[in-house]
């Protein structure tokens, strides 16, 4: 690679930092061995491009010395072996959060030592401690909240303490640490809550926490939620082997997660001192909590108790190249999730959303007919399935649906004949109307030069067809006192890929409003494993699956099997600009830090899309080129030419948080912007690594 690929392929350039959990193998009251085992992860985590590492609670002594705690020598031997860790930090470039007992005019508190270049950074109290079950901390320890002095003495340098200070990193903006110990997060406002409303975008628990039945799964929960309600990052480590097993047992569980999602996990009941280790994405968490401005309320309401707050600056030394690549899985699919149960899930949900939407507009308008084109295709063939749950479920009959598939000029036999089979395998009643005789009529009435001996095949003789159809519908629907049901997806309205007016993109109602073409893919898929229509209808769903997308609308060769004009030759693949639509609509990203994300989750071609399937929907894989080409295609429709067309679209129900494009909700956006920033920001991705022709890819 050239040195322009290695630097753009950098997460820390893209907003990303590397931050390790460590979970040292310790001995109870042997500070000495202790440090050098952390001193030792400290090293690798940080070779390894971590920024920050987290070690457990009282790591230097053990958790488990009891009153071995009130033993001067332990104490001693405790402020000797952070002395070290300190003078280790001067050549390892990272940050370092070491746990101990510590004295303070005449007290002993349990602490967090935050180290870096060579200096003690500051040192954070416990604020919370457990005095129930098996936990006696308050007969060796005082409360953060007791302690009288904001600073102590060490080794000549005044170092800030107490549990309110924040740590800036110079050379990360985005990149603010606090630092909490174990109960702290169990109790109902955690100190760690204040300290994201103060700025911290990193949590790090320094824990100790026996494991007990049950009780790593709740860990879960709680980093999981607190992580999520924060909009942070946050890294929980806790004690592994080496602890005293008098009463209790350790299983070392490290985790790391950001709002609300586990990017990693340490083995548990581990023999040896071991990493975990992730790149937590500090700009989404910024854009986060820009995004939501009730945390920005949140903030306002709590002002009083955050002027307090102190921060630190320190520096780190950021990798210039991390071997590794993105220390975070990226899914190829973010609208449809890789876990099969999960997936199944994502899909019945989905199913459900437009489902109760669609019987609440019948509800709503009194209205028991729906009208709905059907042409063999995948998002007519979806929408037709909600239509029929919704009937199911109003107790009407399935007749109730006017089912018209319309062919044209370019409609081929495949699709002709998927549309009826499906439509007789749901039961509505179903209709043919050739919409070629009115088509000609107005390129007749329109003076259009395209005639049988020579044929003009340009957008005017796409969209009279494609709005002869809609006009068709809106008339039945008028005739046959119902509505027209839309079937234009999430992807086709980002990319503009509809027909304006009286066009592919308008209805009385719109199910498909918000659901991407790799989503309705799979659930078509769903409905068809789950045999929702019998086998017979099951089987033409596997048919439509495997036609290749098409507004059929320019004639094909005679006797072709599949349509002849592929939508995705001239938008781009669907399953990169779905990808590159949810990173752009739910977060904002820049198209460079967008373009590193694609390239991370589709280079590699032994990545399947569904690795815990025996069918798996694609093998591709892409390149920096290419993604590059997609993704400017993507900007300049999405941004530049297709807005205006999404400010008019029907009603139609939001079916996930990855966005919707509705001017009523999600996006709210004018019709005549520019897309020249987008496009400018683009340019800095790099030419290369390739991953080849796509069409090889795909054989």
């Amino acid at each position: 690679m050239t040195a322009d690929q290695l630097q753009f392929l950098n997460p820390f350039r893209h907003g990303f930092a590397r931050v390790a959990v460590a979970v040292p193998r310790n001995r109870v009251a042997d500070p000495m061995f202790n440090a050098a085992e952390a001193i030792a992860l400290y090293r690798e985590a940080a070779s390894n491009g971590a920024v920050v590492v987290a070690f457990p609670e009282l790591g230097l002594s053990a958790y488990t010395c009891d009153d071995l705690f009130h033993q001067a020598a332990l104490l001693d031997a405790c402020e000797v072996a952070l002395q070290q860790v300190i003078e280790a930090s001067g050549s390892i470039g990272a940050a370092a959060i070491v746990g101990l007992p510590l004295r303070v005019d005449h007290r002993l508190f349990n602490c967090a030592a935050v180290v870096a270049g060579g200096k003690l950074l500051g040192v954070l109290p416990k604020t919370y401690l457990p005095n129930y079950g098996e936990f006696y901390e308050g007969r060796q320890f005082s409360a953060a909240d007791t302690a009288l002095a904001t600073e102590i003495d060490w080794r000549g340098e005044r170092v800030p303490f107490g549990a309110n200070l924040l740590f800036q990193c110079n050379q990360l903006p985005l990149l603010k640490l606090h630092v909490e110990i174990c109960e702290d997060v169990w109790v109902p406002i955690p100190p760690s809550s204040y300290a994201a409303l103060a700025g911290a975008t990193v949590l790090v628990n320094l824990s100790a926490s026996n494991i007990t039945i049950g009780k790593s799964a709740y860990r879960h929960q709680l980093v999981s939620l607190h992580s999520a309600r924060c909009l942070a990052a946050y890294l929980y480590s806790s004690a592994g082997i080496g602890e005293s097993t008098t009463d209790l047992a350790w299983d070392g569980q490290g985790l790391i997660y950001e709002s609300g999602e586990m990017l990693a996990e340490s083995e548990r009941f581990s023999n040896s001192s071991h990493i975990v280790a992730a790149d937590v994405d500090l700009e989404r968490v910024s854009r986060e909590r820009m995004r939501q401005n009730s945390f920005g309320v949140s903030v306002q309401k709590h002002k009083a108790e955050l002027t307090s707050w102190r921060t630190v600056p320190f520096d780190v030394t950021v990798p210039a190249r991390v071997a590794q690549g993105l220390l975070r899985r990226v899914e190829r699919f973010p609208y449809v999730p890789a876990d099969a149960r999960t997936r199944d899930e994502r899909c019945h949900e989905v199913f459900n959303i437009q489902v109760q939407s669609l019987v609440q507009r019948l509800e709503a308008t009194g209205i028991k007919t729906v009208v709905i084109g059907v042409s063999g295709g995948l998002d007519s063939t979806h929408a037709l399935m909600v239509c029929a749950q919704a009937m199911d479920r109003l107790g009407l009959p399935r007749a109730n649906i006017l089912g018209y598939t319309m062919p044209g000029f370019a409609t081929s036999a495949r699709t002709l004949q998927q549309a009826h089979q499906l439509m007789a395998a749901t039961g509505c009643t179903a209709q043919e109307i050739d919409i070629r005789p009115s088509c000609l009529q107005m390129l007749k009435d329109l003076e259009h030069p395209h005639s049988d001996d020579t044929p003009k095949y340009d957008i005017t003789f796409e969209n009279v067809q494609a709005g002869e159809r809609t006009s068709h519908l809106f008339r039945l629907a008028n005739l046959h006192n119902g509505i027209v049901v839309g079937t234009g997806d999430l992807s086709e309205l980002a990319l503009g890929w509809c027909t304006y007016g009286v066009g592919d993109h308008m209805s009385h109602y719109n199910v498909n409003a918000s659901v991407p073409k790799t989503l309705i893919k799979h659930l078509v898929r769903w409905v068809a494993d789950k045999g929702r229509i019998g086998t017979d209808g099951s089987a033409v769903l596997l048919a439509i699956l495997d036609t290749e997308v098409s507004p059929e609308l320019i004639p094909s060769s005679p006797g072709a099997e599949q349509p002849g004009q592929k939508t995705e030759d001239t938008i781009g693949p669907y399953e990169l600009q779905d990808f590159h639509l949810y990173y752009t609509l739910r977060y904002g990203f820049r198209p460079t830090k967008v373009a590193f994300l694609a390239y991370t989750a589709w280079h590699d071609r032994t990545r399947g899309a569904w690795p815990d399937e025996s069918h798996e929907l694609v093998r591709n894989e892409y390149g920096l080129a290419e993604i590059r080409k997609h993704l400017g295609t993507f900007i300049w429709r999405f941004f530049k030419t297709s807005q205006f067309k999404r400010s008019c679209v029907p009603n139609g129900p939001k079916v996930g948080s990855g966005g919707s494009l509705s001017p009523r909700g999600d996006w709210r956006a004018p019709s005549d912007s520019e897309a020249e920033v987008w496009l400018a920001e683009l340019r800095g991705v790099p030419d290369g690594p390739d991953a080849g022709d796509k069409a090889a890819a795909r054989a």
